[in-house]
């Protein structure tokens, strides 16, 4: 069982001068749930290396077991530094993609070409593809025969009160919700911050960070080993 999970290269939270990239525990979280049920992983971003980690995920308040674990772990930090540039990849070596999220994916893989062709890659090989919080927001330039691959699906994603709760309606460059209705998705979701996940065929999103273990859940049972 191979996971390529993707991350963001992008650090800057529009015109703010503040600092995003991705979010921690939605990384963690699904990490060692992939890790425990003896799959191999590869991390990849559209630079390479580091990926920006946002710094508010990193606050006390933010943090979980996975996270803590995650501070004890050499080998994940490790590949976590040394993250394989995304023009490298070969969705063949892969039985399933997972994106975490963070606001970062808004700016750089939701218009990636390498991100929309592993996508479309994965896709139209019937391997699942699974994004949480604002990463549902990677699929939305993705098509599929020339139709959005989200129309017609069940969806979900960072909500447009969510992104009001956290002031930042007027930075990003798209609101997640919005982007999924426009392309054609039946978009729905949870109360503000609880957990959310909907699975449409081999098509797995989920809301909000509170989400990413039930993500990853879903992905694992979608693969046979759960």
């Amino acid at each position: 069982m191979n996971i390529l999970i993707v991350l963001t290269s992008h650090d800057k939270l529009g015109d703010t001068g503040k600092k995003t990239g991705f979010w921690l525990e939605e990384f963690t979280a699904p990490y060692y749930q992939f890790l425990d049920a003896g799959a191999e992983m590869v991390l990849a971003s559209p630079l390479g290396g580091q990926p920006p980690l946002d710094p508010k995920s990193d606050e006390p308040d933010a943090q979980t077991a996975s996270t803590e674990r995650f501070r004890q772990d050499k080998a994940a930090q490790a590949a976590l530094a040394h993250t394989r540039k995304l023009a490298e990849i070969d969705a063949n070596e892969f039985d399933a993609i997972f994106y975490p999220g963070g606001h970062g994916p808004l700016w750089d893989l939701a218009q990636d070409p390498h991100s929309i062709a592993l996508i479309q890659a994965f896709w139209q090989a019937g391997k699942p593809v699974a994004a949480v919080c604002h990463a549902p927001g990677v699929l939305c330039q993705v098509e599929i025969d020339d139709i959005p691959l989200v129309k017609d699906k069940h969806v979900t994603g960072f909500s447009n009160s969510e992104e009001e709760a956290v002031q930042l309606t007027d930075i990003v460059p798209f609101l997640v919700e919005d982007e999924l209705k426009k392309n054609g998705g039946e978009y729905s979701k949870a109360a503000d911050w609880r957990p959310y996940v909907m699975v449409d065929g081999k098509l797995i999103t989920g809301q909000n960070p509170a989400s990413s273990s039930t993500v990853a859940q879903a992905l694992l049972k979608m693969l046979g080993s759960v």
